[in-house]
């Protein structure tokens, strides 16, 4: 009998641990409240496409945003679409999955030449996702944009 009550408190303490390790390792990607806690402006977050824009059947498929809307060595993260576009150099433009690879919370904000995940701190290069700190040992998944005309479609 007072193996199976000692069973039972393991388990319990074990299933609430684990419940708290989901819990605070889960990110409905509101607690950064868009904002860039270094307060570097070269990234923003954005929860839609830029105003003025809709899915439309041209080439490319969704537009994001404007080409002149992505800071030159910073870049934009579109929660909506978990993708981020950065612009590393001058009218070079990549894109990202903005969901961290370490344990898929969204990245916040994009500042000093990297991509920052705020649940544990993971940094990734704005120039090729790569990691530039951990936790995450992978970098963000490459995604699709065709940029043309001044305009940055996804896909």
């Amino acid at each position: 009998m007072n193996a199976n009550a000692r069973r039972r408190t393991v388990l319990t303490a074990g299933a609430a641990g684990a419940a708290a390790l989901v819990t605070g390792c889960g990110s409905s990607g509101d607690e950064s409240g868009g904002g860039d806690a270094s307060g570097t402006p070269t990234g923003t977050a954005s929860d839609t496409a830029s105003p003025g824009t809709s899915p439309d059947a041209s080439p490319g498929g969704e537009e994001l945003a404007a080409t002149g809307d992505i800071p030159v060595g910073g870049g934009t993260i579109f929660k909506e679409q978990k993708v981020v576009v950065t612009q590393p150099e001058e009218g070079e433009f990549k894109a990202f999955s903005a969901v961290c690879t370490h344990a898929q919370c969204l990245v916040s904000t994009v500042s000093d030449g990297t991509i920052n995940c705020p649940c544990h701190g993971s940094k990734f290069s704005i120039t090729d996702a790569a990691v530039e700190a951990g936790p995450a040992t992978h970098p963000l998944p490459a995604e699709q944009i065709t940029v043309e005309g001044g305009a940055i479609r996804l896909g």
